[in-house]
């Protein structure tokens, strides 16, 4: 498989007041294209942090992120927001849906800001809100939903610009066991129909061994 992400040696630190905090120690990787790749690690152990500095949200203190053979980082700021937005897809484990619009309007938002026609990114998101089950929801607003609908709307938003990898941060730490699974279940049977790389961060093992390959975190460093 080819190798469509790559890091070499970040750092990341965080200082408050006078203490400084080294989050990331040096961590190197690499993704193929295709692959369901999960990074397990306990709470603070850098896990949010490696996904935020590998997706472009986040600026190293050192190293380098490629992608496809691009440096992350040497992009000026708007060129690296298109990055963000033509290839990158996104899943927090806290939803990030705008309560003031419906799940279909949630859904086409990255459309949208592509300046894809209304009428095209309406009709992708139906689509999309139908493939995780929600078709008969269109219309509803997220909290007129169940958290894990919500996570499902957030996958579907996630998927709308046709991403080359997908990022997701405790995907399930939200939901309660079988609410979880059947969120994983839909997005696993997404990215891998649509051959999606997907980098997946948790500290569960049942959601961890669902990808292809594991990492581990601990303490800033992949051991």
């Amino acid at each position: 498989m080819d190798t469509i992400l790559t890091s070499e040696k970040l750092d990341r630190s965080y200082t408050i007041g006078k203490t400084t905090l080294d989050v990331l120690k040096g961590v190197s990787l690499e993704v193929n294209e295709g692959e369901t790749l999960s990074i397990m690690g306990e709470s603070g152990s850098g896990k949010s942090t490696l996904l935020h500095v590998l997706g472009g949200l986040d600026n190293p203190k050192g190293g380098r992120v490629h992608f496809k053979g691009q440096d992350v980082y040497k992009m000026s700021m708007p060129r690296r927001a298109r990055f963000r937005a033509e290839n990158v897809g996104y899943v927090f484990q806290a939803f990030h849906l705008l309560p003031e619009l419906d799940i279909v309007e949630n859904v086409a938002l990255p459309a949208m800001a592509q300046r894809t026609a209304k009428g095209d990114a309406k009709a992708r998101a139906e689509d999309l809100l139908a493939e995780v089950g929600l078709g008969e929801r269109i219309g509803h607003r997220p909290q007129e939903l169940s958290g894990g609908e919500q996570q499902r709307v957030a996958i579907a938003r996630a998927l709308m610009n046709d991403p080359d990898i997908i990022f997701c941060d405790e995907p399930t730490g939200n939901l309660d066991s079988k609410t979880g699974e059947k969120v994983l279940d839909y997005l696993f049977q997404l990215v891998e129909a649509r051959r999606h790389t997907l980098v997946l961060v948790t500290h569960s093992q049942e959601v961890a061994s669902r990808c292809s390959r594991e990492l581990f975190l601990k303490d800033g460093v992949l051991v």
